[in-house]
């Protein structure tokens, strides 16, 4: 699978970098940024006919949104936040941009890596974070 298509599947929660700064630039509160310390999500990325799916399980948690490449959509986030967002299909990257009630803008980046893992790029003003996982067994 090549470009984005290589986004399909399950994939196990590796590490990241950052995380706890970026989730307070775009609004996490404490308490949820602490419990998400802790959270190794697994990611199920899915695809029907053009219409994309995420999921993420964890024992806390298990949040999931559809999409169309190119067409904005209301998005819940994980920690209860509105946003609008879109995502677009950019080379082999996928490029996620949300915008929340306050005009804050986040854009989260994801490809596959030549080592075959997920990479998620995430930026919101100057904060910059990474997160990474692996194909699931």
């Amino acid at each position: 699978m090549a470009g984005v298509e290589a986004l399909k599947g399950r994939w196990d929660y590796v590490d990241g970098e950052n995380f706890d700064s970026y989730m307070k630039e775009i609004g996490v509160g404490m308490a949820t940024r602490l419990a998400a310390k802790g959270i190794k999500p697994r990611l199920i990325i899915s695809e029907d006919g053009g219409k994309w799916t995420v999921r993420s399980e964890s024992s806390i948690k298990t949040v999931s949104y559809d999409f169309t490449p190119g067409v904005e959509f209301n998005e819940t986030t994980p920690d209860g936040r509105e946003v609008k967002s879109t995502i677009s299909f950019e080379g082999d990257k996928w490029v996620h941009t949300s915008v929340d009630k306050d005009g804050k803008k986040s854009v989260v980046t994801r490809y596959v890596d030549d080592k075959g893992q997920q990479m998620i790029d995430m930026e919101c003003g100057s904060v910059k974070a990474r997160r990474w996982y692996k194909r699931a067994e």
